[in-house]
């Protein structure tokens, strides 16, 4: 109990390589997941803008928009039949 095993020892060494290995994998990683996580941001901020837009126009606008065209796919689904 004591001891430890070679397991143990087989454990600490690969946790080690890992974390002090050649050529900053670990700076690496975080580094990627940093460029990563701010990516996401921008283009939620993207998304969020877009939206804000589309929210500030005319409500009617966007009525009468979206009444003509659901009218112009009925008059070319009629005409098709």
């Amino acid at each position: 109990m004591g001891a430890f095993s070679i397991w143990h020892w087989v454990i600490v060494l690969i946790v080690v390589l890992v974390l002090f290995g050649g050529k900053g994998k670990i700076s690496g990683l975080m580094g990627d997941f940093g460029k990563g996580l701010k990516s996401f941001k921008k283009g939620m901020k993207d998304d969020d803008g877009t939206s804000i837009n589309a929210s500030t126009d005319d409500p009617q606008k966007l009525s009468d928009e979206t009444l003509k065209s659901v009218e112009q796919g009925v008059s070319e689904k009629n005409s098709s039949s």
